[in-house]
């Protein structure tokens, strides 16, 4: 897998970063919708560990994109450019952070709970028989469960989602598991949110009023932290903005303003 896709035409001004750690791709749809107007680079994270993504995120910019450049995550992806953004202040100009994961470990407690609550019997039993094969040493179908798991999750994570296919070029449970302990830790530990103080540029937070991601702790956190910084919340919207019936055509409007402040 090519570790960067482009989309519309040169100068490439907008990037943007996929979740997971392990769901390239699911940020197609934006890059498509933002590239009739932007040169736009959709980063694949490739390494699998988190300064091997870190570096390889930093190297994509400089080698592709006309810096500095607006550079947008969503969930996983958003931490990752918070990061990047703190340890490279000259390539970025903004940073918008799209269904943030959390900054502090006393917001992530409950995001599971509030997961399973809006699951079915039936779901929650399948999340635990997926939980336990990913956890099994012996399993060889690791990323055919990570799949399903993430669908169900995804299911959760939604309030009123448009039928759509799946951008996820390959779900990938071994990159998961290898970057997201060091990510948890570096969270946990109080040293993700305190790379905040290195970011000089302008940040943006957008997020769903539905998503587990809980909105108070992404605007409470980064808010304390952060020079410039503004949170918008989207009414009947979850963890994807661009699926949301209710939310996308606002999504996209709010992504274009931003873009052109």
């Amino acid at each position: 897998m090519h570790n960067v896709r482009k989309y519309g035409q040169a100068p490439y001004t907008v990037a943007i970063v996929h979740g997971g750690p392990g769901a390239p791709g699911d940020m197609a749809p934006i890059a498509r919708e933002l590239s009739t107007t932007y040169g736009v680079l959709e980063p694949l994270q490739t390494e699998e560990t988190l300064n091997g993504q870190i570096v390889e995120l930093v190297s994509v910019l400089k080698e592709n994109a006309d810096s500095p450049v607006t550079l947008m995550g969503h969930s996983w992806g958003a931490v990752l450019s918070f990061i990047v953004t703190a340890k490279n202040p000259d390539l970025i100009k903004k940073l918008i952070l799209i269904g943030s994961g959390v900054y502090e470990e006393k917001y992530a407690a409950d995001i599971m709970n509030v997961r399973l609550s809006r699951l079915t019997d039936e779901e929650r039993k399948a999340v635990d028989y997926m939980l336990a094969e990913l956890n099994d040493p012996a399993a060889t179908n690791k990323n055919v469960v990570f799949e399903k798991f993430g669908k169900l999750i995804a299911k959760a994570d939604s309030y009123d989602p448009l039928p759509h296919d799946s951008d996820v070029i390959e779900y990938q449970y071994h990159m998961f598991n290898s970057v997201w302990p060091d990510a948890r830790d570096l969270r946990d530990s109080g040293d993700l949110l305190a790379l905040g103080k290195q970011i000089k540029c302008p940040v943006v937070a957008i997020h769903g009023d539905h998503d587990p991601h809980p909105a108070k702790g992404i605007r409470q956190s980064l808010s304390n932290m952060l020079t410039d910084f503004r949170f918008i919340l989207l009414n009947k919207c979850g963890h994807y903005p661009w699926y949301e019936k209710q939310a996308k055509n606002n999504f996209y409007n709010i992504l274009r303003q931003e873009l052109e402040r």
